[in-house]
């Protein structure tokens, strides 16, 4: 009945901003004339079906999104999302990095970061009422935890086939609940990419904005065990043959054109309070944007450019400055905007809609005033949360803590741990373990860590935590060099530098954690009392939103559906379509920015220094116009990449973006700079997302990096 509501909301206001919106698949189906208008050539109840094409060929890899392109389980994906892969692959002797990759065979494919995964969904059935049922008169923690074990013995059932990741999502904050089932195949390797000055091409500095001529693309493969069952990594393994894979077309698309991107969206926030977002984009943004481009400053000042060191962190430091430019950019637009006063105008009208019906005001009373008490008790000590919650961008100290954790986790029953410490979670712990030798350097995670502690150090005495105090010897102010001789210490002294040592403490007791002599250790077990004290906390207030934020949101939604809104669910990760067409736009006043870039924009901001380097085989290409099969008159060129109005944020990186037919036409990869605000406010008139266009990735392929073992595997639709 719940999803027969939204459906017959959705259906009376599609037309009305029919480019915003993040919809859920099965929503699909009540819009299939208006989708037929506006272009999908194939069946609405196609894109609905999560086993058919062309969902079941759209994959995530958990962060960013890819999709199938041959039968022989070949994944395409952004070269931003592979950069941890080709990052942990690569050395200063052979750096893939910038030099590129390409595999001719099966047996020279490269295994990806360990814990690697590629996720294919098969289902999402709505799980409300299991999960709710009976707890709604429980409150704070016991009602947080009541939800958390209902959420858990889904996934445990959900999980019987061990081949299976099963998680179960929140909709409209807490309002409806779905468990997604997810193939998850665990042999991931890298088969392609181009070089950082193909893949990266314009770096910092063009991030985010437009024109824009970056091939942000790389290939991966998928393996399973002869049997065709998710396996680890084995030379015995072969190529997974998935159910479908998608097209890719050389016809491309052309300005207004019809597209639709398929993926994977990480988090937006278009339903939160006033309240929320004064406190976000006045407080935390900019704390945000500040600690990350001082972390970035800290790297390559401890790590000179072109050592081991540096490449380690080249994924980190591409991460922190992405965010920091979001940050910036969400801090300019909102200072611009009148988004703040729209929000406490709106949540007026809607007071006032409640009041006035007295049906509306039995319903949904004080559920607008009960949560923005919750949401100020939650900004409640937020300086001390971020800079301790920055803290897990070093690796030793969340690393000893997360294993001291595990150890006391370990004698719950499975049912009963905290979800990440399940049997469940275990093979995910000892990837994460895995994977710090290729992300971690002494010296940068020192650095670091001294930075956030004299951070702390300056917060008002009553935002410390004894604990943590008492082990570095802040409690009487900071000094610096005590401080600095204590991190000395510990980075010498410690063991969890060494892979096989940090991987033996997966199985030590409590006792043996306690009996340690390595600092960092020592430092977990000195603080996890306070740990688990504040964590209870956070259970008890996170307890009560869970309760009140569905509430609000039931009040939002019956408001909208009288306005005529449309109604579609914050991004959280799971499975959305969003649609729209290939259309320029005017970012300010007097200027008019083209849907499309060309090869010969490559040329004209190239300088030979990154990130502006393109390749001399590619400037040589180029210069002499060979662009083979991908000309297009209109352009009179290949086009690099094209603009479209696709509602998407991050976590969409990766994601195919398809014309009517289904057939691949681009990657998404970016916004510009003016729709990053999205997240929050949706704008028709400059929200536009970045592709990378399918022809400049196939004249890359084909003409300057010889792909062609590739490109033949693929179905090329000319």
């Amino acid at each position: 009945m719940k999803k027969m509501f939204l459906m017959t909301m959705l259906v009376g206001c599609f037309s009305v901003q029919a480019d915003e919106g993040m919809w859920q698949p099965y929503q699909l189906p009540a819009m299939a004339d208006e989708l037929k208008a506006k272009g999908l050539e194939i069946d609405a109840e196609n894109i609905s079906t999560l086993t058919e094409y062309p969902m079941n060929a759209v994959i995530s890899l958990g962060g960013c999104t890819a999709s199938f392109v041959s039968p022989k389980g070949l994944v395409v994906t952004n070269h931003h999302c592979a950069y941890g892969s080709i990052q942990y692959n690569s050395t200063p002797e052979n750096n893939l990095l910038k030099n590129g990759f390409l595999a001719k065979t099966y047996q020279d494919e490269l295994a990806a970061t360990p814990g690697s995964r590629v996720y294919v969904t098969e289902s999402a059935v709505e799980v409300t009422d299991k999960i709710k049922h009976g707890l709604m008169e429980l409150k704070g923690k016991a009602f947080y935890q009541g939800i958390e074990q209902r959420e858990k013995a889904l996934i445990s059932a959900c999980e019987i086939d061990k081949s299976y990741r099963c998680q179960v999502y929140s909709f409209h904050g807490g309002l409806e609940y779905y468990l997604v089932k997810q193939l998850a195949i665990r042999d991931v390797r890298l088969v392609y990419n181009p070089a950082a000055s193909v893949g990266k091409y314009g770096g910092d500095i063009d991030n985010w904005m437009w024109p824009r001529h970056t091939g942000d693309f790389s290939f991966y493969r998928a393996y399973v065990s002869k049997d065709g069952k998710p396996a680890d990594f084995s030379v015995d393994n072969v190529p997974y043959e998935p159910k479908s894979f998608l097209k890719v077309s050389a016809k491309g698309v052309s300005k207004d054109d019809f597209v639709m991107v398929a993926g994977y969206p990480g988090r937006t926030n278009r339903y939160r309070t006033a309240n929320e977002i004064q406190n976000t984009f006045e407080w935390s943004y900019p704390e945000a944007k500040m600690l990350r481009e001082r972390f970035i400053d800290i790297i390559k000042q401890t790590a000179p450019s072109g050592t081991d060191e540096r490449i380690k962190y080249e994924s980190l430091i591409a991460g922190l400055a992405n965010y920091a430019k979001n940050y910036t950019s969400m801090i300019e637009f909102y200072g611009k905007s009148g988004m703040l006063a729209d929000k406490e105008q709106g949540e007026q009208a809607l007071s006032t809609w409640i009041k006035v019906d007295a049906k509306n005001n039995a319903t949904f009373s004080d559920s607008l005033t009960q949560l923005d008490a919750l949401v100020v008790e939650s900004q409640e000590n937020q300086a001390r949360k971020m800079i301790l919650g920055y803290m897990d961008y070093t690796a030793m100290v969340p690393t000893a803590r997360q294993l001291y954790r595990l150890a006391n986790e370990k004698k719950l029953a499975d049912i009963d741990r905290e979800p990440g410490y399940q049997l469940r979670d275990i093979p995910e712990f000892k990837s994460q373990l895995e994977r710090i030798d290729r992300r971690y350097a002494a010296s940068v995670d020192k650095a670091l860590l001294f930075d956030l502690l004299q951070r702390y150090s300056q917060l008002p005495e009553n935002e410390h935590i004894s604990a943590l105090d008492t082990f570095f010897g802040i409690k009487a102010g900071f000094d610096a060099k005590s401080v600095q001789q204590t991190l000395d210490n510990m980075y010498a002294k410690t063991q969890l530098g060494d892979e096989a040592t940090r991987l033996s403490w997966m199985n030590k007791s409590i006792d043996e954690f306690k009996a340690s002599n390595d600092p960092f250790i020592q430092f977990a077990v000195a603080m996890y009392e306070s740990d688990m004290t504040q964590e209870s906390k956070e259970k008890q207030l996170t307890g009560e939103l869970m309760k009140v934020r569905p509430q609000y949101m039931a009040a939002l939604i019956a408001y909208y559906r009288a306005q005529g809104k449309p109604i579609y669910a914050d991004a959280n990760s799971s499975l959305r379509v969003s649609v729209g067409y290939v259309k320029g736009y005017s970012p300010e006043d007097g200027l008019y920015a083209e849907p499309f870039t060309r090869l010969e924009g490559i040329v004209q901001k190239n300088t030979g220094i990154a990130p502006f380097d393109a390749p001399e085989k590619e400037l040589a290409l180029i210069k002499k116009k060979q662009y083979g099969d991908f000309y297009v008159e209109a352009v009179n060129s290949v086009p690099v990449n094209f603009l479209s109005t696709l509602d998407t944020t991050g976590g969409n990186s990766g994601s195919p973006t398809l014309n009517g037919r289904a057939e691949l036409v681009g990657l998404l990869f970016d916004g510009v700079y003016e729709s990053i605000i999205g997240d929050w406010n949706y704008n028709p008139q400059n929200n536009r997302s970045i592709q990378v266009d399918s022809r400049y990735m196939l004249w890359v392929m084909k003409y300057v990096d010889n792909a062609d073992n590739l490109l033949a595997e693929m179905d090329i639709v000319h």
